[in-house]
């Protein structure tokens, strides 16, 4: 009787994956009315397949964690842009009681990878072996994660949880404009390497739709369903790591059934702050997202609040920045190899000295920071983000990444999943910037079995009482954290509703500086989103360099008022929201 019930309850999650203009409670990502109806659960995502399955699991009577492992594997199917089974990601999970727990399934560097390995005999960096090669995979962490995290907390049985994503490659989706735009710019990104680094690139062999038509995945499809029956051990065990392997062998890469065999996640202490009477809950390293978003929350309220969009305030926001990547580049790492000194950094004293060197009517000069002296030393934009809450008020916040869109480009053959780029999230030579422009040193080198730097910054905000108010993330490489801290603020200090938080046009600043590019605030600029062309003038006045961008980040954030919940998808990547019932 049980396992009909089981199989019921299956089919029904299946058939649940209806059109989404099918479904009255779905929230699109340029929709401004506010829902006023109470609701007992939300799910927004990057993609709005993926938010269907999730909001169904939920109908369903699953769990947000439940939810969670149906999203990633669906986004794995319907969005490879970011949604992955070979990367990996970071994922925080709330109990009813405000308890969180935070999940750690980022990739390692295979054991033959060593601190010079991208450098030539004259030290030189080659990025193509960094990010274009099958040296340039890590070993992939998402499939264990998404079963130690349904191992801990899951209602819903695996298979059951496996069904949509399953059936979505199986019988394909149809892929909309956006869709249809990022696998042509992939294509184009591609086809202006150099030959030798083309020619071992498969990524056109399996991604080639135009909007309108139909794709279908049947070797994910398989892999898939081998996953959904023998759990992990496929992965990293089975025929699933039998074809990573048989993949690597013959073009140079470093990843083999041991590294497979020997992968362990990491659950791990969150990174905690406060900010305005709110508790902050991240992620800790290996991601230096949670260090630096409390970092920049703590600094921001060491000064009166600046205007909004003024100069004062981009201004205040960019010399706060300038300091949080110093010390990123120099105190952060994977806690495994390298002790980070996460105590200190957001401590109280510690903050109030580095709020002491920033001048509000005065620019630093970012050759004068430095990271902080007073620290005690005992010895990664093509990411998504899913919010997740149930009636339950369990709760989940996970970002999870391939790195650059569609990752190294390369799939494995027989198993139809793109393969990561995270490798150049190490430090490849101290001093010389990655993908993200940002530089490392000692703690992020590169080591056999050691988790890449991220930035990756999956957050939950608590109000005075302990209930949880907001849960939120974003892709955007080093912009991550910085996109995360200007909703927070846009929230919580300006008095913004959550959809013109996320909403708001977003600016940048990183340390150090690109060569001959000077000191760059970068700012969207879109006819939806810009800044004032008098304030850029200011800024300029200033000094300051001024970059524009199309697009900075892509959050997905739930809200939770009494028995209201609010889901907010951005709509700067077609993003989706559902709240359920």
């Amino acid at each position: 009787m049980r396992g009909e019930m089981r199989r019921v309850l299956q089919a029904t999650i299946l058939a649940m994956i209806v059109p989404l203009a099918a479904c009255s409670e779905f929230v699109s990502s340029s929709s401004d009315a506010p829902e006023t109806r109470p609701r007992s659960g939300a799910v927004a995502t990057a993609e709005p397949h993926a938010t269907e399955v999730g909001a169904r699991v939920l109908e369903a009577g699953g769990n947000a964690v439940d939810a969670a492992v149906a999203v990633h594997f669906a986004l794995a199917v319907t969005y490879p842009y970011a949604g992955n089974l070979g990367g990996g990601g970071f994922m925080l999970i709330a109990s009813k009681d405000g308890r969180v727990e935070a999940l750690d399934y980022r990739e390692t560097a295979p054991r033959a990878a060593h601190e010079t390995v991208y450098q030539d005999d004259l030290g030189n960096v080659d990025s193509d072996l960094s990010l274009n090669s099958l040296r340039a995979a890590g070993v992939p962490g998402s499939v264990l994660g998404m079963w130690e995290a349904h191992q801990r907390h899951g209602s819903l049985t695996w298979a059951e949880l496996l069904a949509p994503a399953i059936k979505l490659a199986d019988e394909g989706y149809v892929v909309d404009a956006l869709g249809a735009r990022l696998i042509r710019e992939k294509a184009e990104r591609i086809a202006e390497m150099r030959e030798s680094v083309r020619e071992r690139i498969n990524f056109n062999e399996y991604f080639h739709a135009r909007a309108g038509e139909t794709l279908i995945q049947p070797e994910l499809a398989r892999t898939l369903r081998r996953i959904a029956r023998d759990g992990p051990d496929d992965f990293y065990r089975g025929e699933s790591a039998a074809l990573i392997a048989k993949a690597m062998k013959p073009a140079g890469g470093w990843i083999d059934e041991v590294d497979l065999d020997e992968y362990e996640t990491r659950w791990r202490v969150p990174v905690t702050g406060e900010y305005r009477g709110y508790r902050i809950v991240s992620m800790p390293p290996p991601s230096s997202g949670g260090v630096a978003l409390i970092q920049m929350l703590d600094l921001f309220e060491h000064f009166e609040t600046p205007p909004h969009h003024s100069k004062t305030h981009l201004h205040l926001v960019a010399e706060i920045e300038k300091r949080v990547f110093a010390d990123r580049t120099k105190f952060m790492g994977d806690p495994d190899f390298f002790a980070v000194p996460v105590e200190r950094l957001i401590a109280p004293e510690y903050l109030s000295l580095r709020a002491e060197e920033i001048h509000q009517a005065e620019r630093s000069d970012p050759q004068s920071i430095a990271p902080g002296k007073d620290i005690a030393l005992h010895e990664s934009f093509e990411t998504t983000h899913f919010s997740i809450v149930d009636e339950n008020r369990m709760a989940v916040s996970c970002t999870t990444t391939l790195n650059a869109a569609f990752g190294s480009g390369i799939v494995v053959p027989g198993a139809g999943f793109l393969l990561n780029n995270e490798m150049d999230d190490f430090s490849a030579k101290p001093g010389v910037p990655n993908l993200y422009g940002v530089v490392g040193g000692e703690a992020n080198k590169i080591e056999g079995g050691k988790r890449m730097l991220s930035s990756m910054t999956p957050t939950m905000v608590f109000d005075e009482s302990g209930a949880l108010r907001l849960l939120l993330g974003s892709p955007g490489g080093s912009m991550i954290f910085t996109t995360v801290f200007q909703v927070i603020v846009n929230h919580l200090t300006f008095g913004f509703n959550l959809e013109d938080a996320v909403r708001d046009p977003r600016f940048h600043h990183q340390w150090p500086p690109t060569d001959g590019e000077g000191d760059a605030i970068i700012v969207e600029r879109t006819p939806k989103r810009k800044f004032p062309p008098e304030l850029l003038q200011e800024l300029e006045d200033m000094g300051y360099t001024i970059r524009f961008r199309d697009r900075i980040g892509n959050v997905q954030a739930i809200e939770i008022r009494g028995e209201t919940v609010r889901a907010v998808a951005d709509d700067r990547l077609g993003g989706a929201a559902l709240s359920v019932p």
